[in-house]
């Protein structure tokens, strides 16, 4: 048997609706964009979506917006993906990186002792699909012994008049936050990926969250984002294409970052289905649950507390006590079996880019231990149950190989019940 880690989710509906994108000859950004906007801020509750062609992108042009200056500091966990940081950089920010809890998200009391008064935005990152504890975050940046350190340099820092909260939701579209919000909603901005490995994909993209207070208006914050992704010019192909409609300004600094049609096409069909290929994902990490809670050396990943509820969008499983050396070691027998796994992620302080920027990895000893035990397991919804099944026993022969202790068989084990976990919203 062979189980590779992410697919995407491929069937006839997704098949026809970017075959009705090519027959209708439109491509670029038209319909099918504003139609995946529009499923989005539905689905997720934010007050305003913007599609891009990624996350990444996303990122720097929020940023960008936000007026950031050299000097300027972001505050961001040290256990991501890069993106997060380099985001920062490309729009004249100094990331400033934190360590992270024992649930993989960012550290809070972190937070608070990395803000000075050259802080500009913090992004939490919804690891695997997990949500931050935004209300905490955002009542942090409301304290006034907080707020009192803001310093704004911009005119959209001074009309915000606090530091900005900037979700990183790339894997937590379909997540739940204070038992019924759906991430998207719950901070000034949140960013999801739309990528090809993600729960939801265009192949690549990402859809902007706006959720800005008053006296910013969100739908005319989207009007000026979405000139502002096509070079700032002021009619986009569709209108140009109109009878006369071919003359056009550029009135600022933009960049050319839109979604085509043809991508959104995909994300649009899977987003229809979602909450049924959600609910499949489930499964296969209820199965995960029951089966890894039978085992004292497995950490099951964080899925449900305090009213939130992952995504389903990795099991970032970890094995205690074990080393980073010991970890790969497993990874090399159960890839021997044909079964394809990951590790999310190595920390940003561990890679060579930001190792010359001066960050050390012995400064945020949470993010190296949740690194050094995790081995993220394929779930998506065409596993089956056989399949699910192959990879419990591939990582548990793997585990006993390599700690060297007499093996505990699955079949004679009692089956613990993993906690009850139903969808807190529908």
């Amino acid at each position: 048997m062979q189980i590779p880690f992410s697919p995407p989710y491929i069937d006839d509906s997704v098949i026809n609706e970017v075959v009705d994108t090519l027959k209708s000859g439109w491509l670029t950004t038209g319909p099918k964009v504003k139609a995946l906007e529009q499923e989005i801020r539905s689905y997720s509750g934010a007050r305003q979506v913007l599609c891009v062609n990624s996350w990444t992108s996303g990122a720097i042009m929020m940023l960008r917006w936000l007026g950031l200056k050299d000097g300027d500091e972001v505050i961001v966990p040290a256990y991501t993906y890069c993106a997060t940081a380099l985001a920062v950089i490309h729009a004249g920010g100094r990331p400033v990186m934190v360590d992270s809890g024992e649930d993989f998200n960012i550290s809070i009391e972190g937070i608070r002792r990395a803000i000075t008064e050259r802080t500009k935005a913090i992004i939490p990152v919804d690891l695997a699909g997990f949500p931050c504890d935004y209300d905490e975050i955002m009542k942090l940046v409301r304290e006034p012994e907080i707020n009192v350190r803001f310093h704004a340099t911009s005119p959209v820092q001074h009309k915000l008049g606090r530091i900005l909260i900037l979700n990183d939701a790339a894997h937590s579209l379909g997540a739940i936050y204070n038992s019924y919000k759906r991430t998207g909603a719950e901070t000034d901005v949140a960013i999801f990926s739309l990528h090809a490995v993600k729960n939801v994909t265009t192949a690549e993209g990402g859809a902007i969250c706006l959720n800005l207070p008053e006296p910013f208006d969100n739908e005319a914050l989207y009007t000026e984002l979405r000139m502002m992704s096509l070079n700032c010019q002021t009619k986009d192909a569709l209108a140009k294409s109109k009878a006369g409609g071919w003359r056009y300004d550029i009135v600022g600094l933009g960049m050319k970052i839109n979604l085509p049609d043809v991508n959104a096409a995909i994300g649009l069909a899977e987003l229809r289905e979602y909450p049924k290929l959600l609910l499949k994902r489930k499964r296969t990490f209820l199965k995960y649950n029951r089966a890894f809670a039978n085992f004292d050396w497995a950490i099951l990943p964080p899925s449900e507390a305090k009213g939130k509820e992952t995504s389903y969008h990795l099991y970032a499983l970890r094995i205690k006590n074990i080393t980073e050396e010991q970890r790969d070691e497993m990874i090399d027998i159960i890839t021997l079996r044909r079964v394809y796994l990951n590790v999310h992620f190595i920390p940003m302080p561990m890679l060579t880019f930001f190792k010359e920027q001066g960050y050390d990895i012995n400064d945020y000893p949470q993010a190296y231990k949740n690194f050094s035990q995790e081995i993220s397991l394929p779930v998506y919804p065409q596993m089956t149950d056989e399949m699910v099944a192959y990879v419990i026993d591939s990582i548990v022969d793997a585990y006993y190989k390599v700690a060297k202790v007499p093996k505990i068989s699955t079949a004679s084990c009692k089956e613990k019940s993993a906690p009850k976990m139903e969808f807190l919203a529908p």
